[in-house]
Formats: structure tokens, C-alpha cells, sequence
């Protein structure tokens, strides 16, 4: 099951090991260790065919000459030759397997930094699970592949290659029995190799699902024991591990018999060669060691028949894993910097324009979050937008850090349009504070230096101070330096929220985004994050998401949404004395305030 992105267009699997070409540039920066590696495999392969000759000078000049010197000269001419191929061979093994790690890890920071860039609706259709699987189970195929089987490929190639020449030289007659059985083999590995490429391709899919399950399933584990669902998600965990065993077996099926069949009709081969030729000695027609060195060559040329066909279900494996990855590096970013983007003015003023907005998600084409949307926030004014949830609230924000792009209209950041600037110089002028705070598997210092890396650590615990998390990071363990957990588990909700407004305090943005900050928190930690807020807002334009009232008040204006629309824009007073929604939501929320008539 290929699950592709929406932009990605939906292709059946290349089955050609040729994919593996789309690697070459990634090993293109060590041609030179490559060079390396390809003389001693060179050297390597020829130390094993000299082998050949030196085991027919043993026999025909040591053991049928009867003559000791000869046999000595032989046998010190042989350990010559087995010091060069091991020598070669240790070369060859390190710098092929370096390469393999070195090209792997390179590809993995490669994906890994391409995602970085990918907007968040690239995300709505590729899991996180599927691009861990990428990532990880994808490259260690390659790494196998570049670090072992190709060079193992080539060397054996090489030898055959090798070998068939000396068996030309050596017998003519025997030499076309080979090449017989050579093509026997090749039979099997055609017939069967399209077969294992497949099974492959869908092995490593399953893999995928069961890597994307255990993601979702650990990530949410709260959700999973307060609902009792372990044993259903159990069940279907072994589900889709059954799924992926099955299709490894099938695969690993059609390998071993493959394998098997290359051997029992190569070894066979070499039998008939023996039978043979043993008699063509009997007859005078060649000596024995012309008949041991032959043999020794077939048998060089059986294997190496066998090895490669045993290899090429890696590299059809490495094949799959190649197009998976490139297909990820050949998925263009939605959201880009134009060739040459305008620069924002300086210093930055915090101007936002909505021009007449429309914008539908990806994964939702049907419905307009947002429709004739138009908003404008002077220089250090704090707006609150308002309304029922799906009144295109948040994808007001999200639009604005140019996560996407509207479908029409136009918006604008110290009076550039968002398209024509860099998406990274737009967002270095916003600051979010998010309704679920982000706490990452690190110290505190870390986290909120996320902010800004290149902060000192005074300017660190300046912040933390300001964002009134001071108090309680004193009493962690380690203070600064405690560990968090992943997701910021040794906090509550109100104590991460204060280390999120300490990274935006840091980071020092000229605009500032508040999407639903208080929700979901106690009084007492409701009372501080407002605090440090208030602290946070101070010469910044604001704009602010929030479904408690309570919270937008004092705001200079307040845009009251429904249904993607601005349907009402004025000050809290001046709002409630009308007679909209927000009089409305305004009465459930403060009843004790608002007037009867306004409450009907």
C-alpha cells in the first residue's frame, strides 16, 4: 500500500534497481574514498583468480614434477598472494562500509531538514509514523546496500568475469558447459527477482504502518489507559505486526527459493564439469592441475553467480527504500521564498493586513475557513478575535505565520505582501503563545531558549523571571537545568504555559499571537499566566483567540467571527450593547453583568 502525498502524483513502484542510480549523488562527495575502494577491490579479485594458477603450478610442478624446490616456490608465491588479498580486502570492507554510513547519514539529515521545510498540510496526509519509517528502516537498507552488497556485488561480478577468462584459457570445450550453466541460473534470478521487488516494496509499507501505529499509540498513551483501550489497540497493533510478518515471509519465501534453485543448478553444473574433465585428464587431453585450476575457477564462477543473485534482493530492497526517500526529497515545499523575496522594513513596526481573504485547507476543499476575510491591526494594538469555534480564528493566525497561503486576497506584514517575503523573516517577527503549550524533551534553559538559541543564560533567567516561572522552576530539582519529560510531562498545564511565554519573551517578536492562552487552566495558574501576559503584550501588536470573554475585555477592539466572516468589530462596551452574537456569548459568560434584555 503506497500512501503518497496529495501533491506527490500516485505512480505504481518502479521496479528497477536502476532507482538506486538517484543515490549517486550523495556518494558523489567521496569519489575519492570510492576510488580507493574500487583499487583494492580490483586488487582483491585478481589475488583470487592468481590463486587458481598458483594451486595448478602446486599440482603440475610440485605434486606431478615431483620436485620439492618448485613446490616451495609455489606454496611462498601463494602466501604472497593470500597477504596482498587480505590486505586488499581489509581496505576494500572500511572504506566501503565508512561510505555506507557516512552516504546514510547524509541522506537521513538530508530528509530530515526537507521536512523541515514542508507546511503543515503536508502533514495532513503523511504521517509522522510513515516518515519516522523513512527515515530510519529506508536508509539502514541503503546503508546495507552501499556499505556491503554493492561492493560485495562487484567483487563477485569481477571474479565471475575473471574467472570465465581463465576458464577460455584453460578449456574451451568445459568453458561453454559454464557458460550453460551460467544461464541457468540468470533464469531463476529474472523470474523471481521482479517477484521479490514487489514483495519488498510492500514489506517495507508495512513496516511504515506498524512504525506510524506505534507512534500515535505512545504519543497519546493518556488518551489510551483513561479510555481502557489498551486492549484494543493491542489487538490492532498485532494486526497490522501480522500484516508486515506475513509479507516478509512471502518475500523471504521467493528469496530462499531463488537462492536455492541458483545453487542446485550451479553446483550441479560444476558436477558435469568434474565428470568431464576427469576424463579429458585420463585421456591426456589437459593435465591435472589445468583441471584443479579449472574447477577451482568454475567453482569461483558458481558462487559468484549465487552470491550476486542472493545480493540483488538487497538492492531490490535498496531499490524500494530509494524511491521512498526520494520521493520525499522530490516533494516540493508548499510555502517557498520567492527567487528573490522583498525584504521586511526595519525596524519592525507589527503591521497586519488581511486583504479580502478567502482560504480553504488541503483536506477540506468543500468548506472556506476563511471568506472575504479583511482585518487591519495598527502598530502595537491589541485586537481579540472572537467567536464559535470554526469562525476561522486560528486560521487567521496560521495564514499569518504563512503555514499556507489564502486562495484570494492578499495579507500583509509591515506593508509586504507575505508572499513576496521569506517565510522565515516573516516568522521572525511573530511570537506564538498556543492554546496546548510545546515543551520539548529537554531542561528548562533549553526550552526557552527555543526562543532565541543564541540568548545567554541571564537573559534566559530574565525571562523566566518576567513570565513569573520563576518561582517554580526554583523548586525543580536541577532548577534551569531540570529535565522535563517528553512533552513537558513533570509540568502542569499552567506551569508550561508560563515556559512558553518565557520563550516568547525571549525571542522579543514585534508581533504577538495569543491562541486560546488561559484555557483549560486552574484559577491560581490562570492568575499568573495572565500576569506574565500583560507583561508579554507590553509594546507589541497582539491579536488574540479566546472563547473566554473574560480574557479580551480590555483588548482595544474586538473582531467578533463566524463562519470565516468578520460580522462585527468594536469594543467590549460597545459590543454588548448590541444585540449579535457577541451580546450573546457575552450574556452566557457574564450573566451577573449583562442586562436581562440583552440575556433573552
Amino acid at each position: 500500500m503506497a500512501r503518497l502525498i496529495d501533491n506527490i502524483p500516485e505512480r505504481p513502484p518502479n521496479r528497477d534497481i536502476r532507482q538506486l542510480a538517484r543515490v549517486l549523488r550523495f556518494l558523489w562527495p567521496y569519489r575519492a574514498r570510492m576510488a580507493v575502494a574500487g583499487v583494492a577491490l580490483v586488487v582483491a579479485a585478481g589475488c583470487v583468480l592468481g590463486l587458481g594458477q598458483g594451486l595448478k603450478r602446486i599440482i603440475d610442478a610440485g605434486f606431478s614434477g615431483n620436485d620439492a624446490s618448485s613446490l616451495d616456490t609455489a606454496l611462498f608465491a601463494l602466501l604472497a598472494i593470500v597477504c596482498v588479498l587480505a590486505a586488499a580486502t581489509y581496505t576494500r570492507f572500511y572504506s566501503v562500509s565508512w561510505i555506507g554510513e557516512r552516504v546514510s547519514a547524509d541522506i537521513r539529515r538530508a530528509v530530515f531538514g526537507h521536512l523541515l521545510e514542508q507546511s503543515p498540510g503536508f502533514f495532513e496526509t503523511m504521517r509522522t509514523g510513515e516518515a519516522i519509517s523513512r527515515l530510519t528502516n529506508d536508509t539502514a537498507l541503503l546503508e546495507v546496500v552501499i556499505g556491503s552488497s554493492a561492493s560485495f556485488a562487484l567483487r563477485n561480478t569481477l571474479i565471475m568475469l575473471g574467472a570465465l577468462v581463465m576458464l577460455v584459457i584453460t578449456s574451451p570445450k568445459l568453458t561453454a558447459l559454464v557458460v550453460l550453466g551460467v544461464h541457468l541460473v540468470i533464469a531463476p534470478i529474472l523470474l523471481f527477482g521482479r517477484r521479490v521487488r514487489k514483495l519488498s516494496r510492500a514489506s517495507q509499507d508495512r513496516v511504515a504502518d506498524v512504525s506510524a501505529y506505534i507512534d500515535e499509540a505512545l504519543h497519546e498513551i493518556r488518551t489510551v489507559q483513561s479510555y481502557g483501550h489498551e486492549a484494543e489497540d493491542r489487538e490492532r497493533f498485532g494486526e497490522r505486526v501480522e500484516q508486515a510478518f506475513g509479507t516478509a515471509v512471502r518475500r523471504i519465501g521467493q528469496r530462499a527459493l531463488l537462492v536455492a534453485l541458483v545453487m542446485l543448478l550451479a553446483f550441479g553444473a560444476v558436477g558435469v564439469i568434474l565428470w568431464i574433465g576427469g576424463h579429458d585428464v585420463l585421456a591426456g587431453r589437459i593435465s591435472a592441475g589445468e583441471l584443479s585450476a579449472f574447477v577451482f575457477y568454475a567453482v569461483l564462477v558458481a558462487g559468484a553467480v549465487g552470491a550476486v543473485s542472493e545480493v540483488i534482493g538487497d538492492l531490490q530492497r535498496a531499490a524500494g527504500a530509494t524511491e521512498r526517500l526520494m520521493e520525499l526529497l522530490a516533494t516540493e515545499p508548499a510555502i517557498r521564498a520567492p527567487a528573490s523575496p522583498q525584504p521586511l522594513p526595519e525596524p519592525p513596526r507589527g503591521e497586519v493586513r488581511f486583504e479580502r481573504v478567502t482560504f480553504h485547507y488541503p483536506s477540506r476543499r468543500d468548506t472556506a475557513a476563511l471568506s472575504d476575510f479583511s482585518l487591519s491591526v495598527s502598530r502595537g494594538e491589541k485586537v481579540a478575535l472572537v467567536g464559535p469555534s470554526g469562525a476561522g480564528k486560528s486560521t487567521a493566525f496560521q495564514l499569518l505565520l504563512r503555514y499556507y497561503d489564502p486562495d484570494a486576497g492578499a495579507i500583509t506584514l509591515d506593508g509586504v505582501e507575505l508572499k513576496k517575503a521569506d517565510p522565515k523573516a516573516v516568522r521572525r517577527r511573530i511570537a506564538l503563545v498556543p492554546q496546548d503549550p510545546v515543551i520539548f524533551a529537554a531542561s528548562v534553559a533549553e526550552n526557552v531558549r527555543y526562543g532565541r538559541p543564541e540568548a545567554s543564560d541571564a537573559e534566559v533567567i530574565a525571562a523566566c523571571k518576567a513570565a513569573y516561572a520563576s518561582e517554580f522552576i526554583e523548586r525543580l530539582p536541577e532548577g534551569m537545568n531540570s529535565f522535563l519529560g517528553e512533552r513537558g510531562v513533570r509540568l502542569s498545564g499552567g506551569q508550561r504555559q508560563r515556559l512558553s511565554i518565557a520563550r516568547a519573551l525571549l525571542a522579543d517578536r514585534a508581533v504577538l499571537l495569543l491562541d486560546e492562552a488561559t484555557s483549560s487552566l486552574d484559577a491560581e495558574s490562570e492568575h499568573y499566566v495572565q500576569m506574565a501576559l500583560e507583561r508579554l503584550m507590553q509594546g507589541r501588536t497582539t491579536l488574540v483567540v479566546a472563547h473566554r470573554l473574560a480574557t479580551v475585555k480590555n483588548a482595544d477592539r474586538i473582531v467578533v467571527m463566524d463562519q470565516g466572516r468578520v460580522i462585527a468589530t468594536g469594543t467590549h462596551a460597545e459590543l454588548v450593547r448590541g444585540e449579535g452574537l457577541y451580546a450573546r456569548l457575552a450574556a452566557l459568560q457574564f450573566l451577573g453583568e449583562i442586562s436581562p434584555a440583552i440575556a433573552q
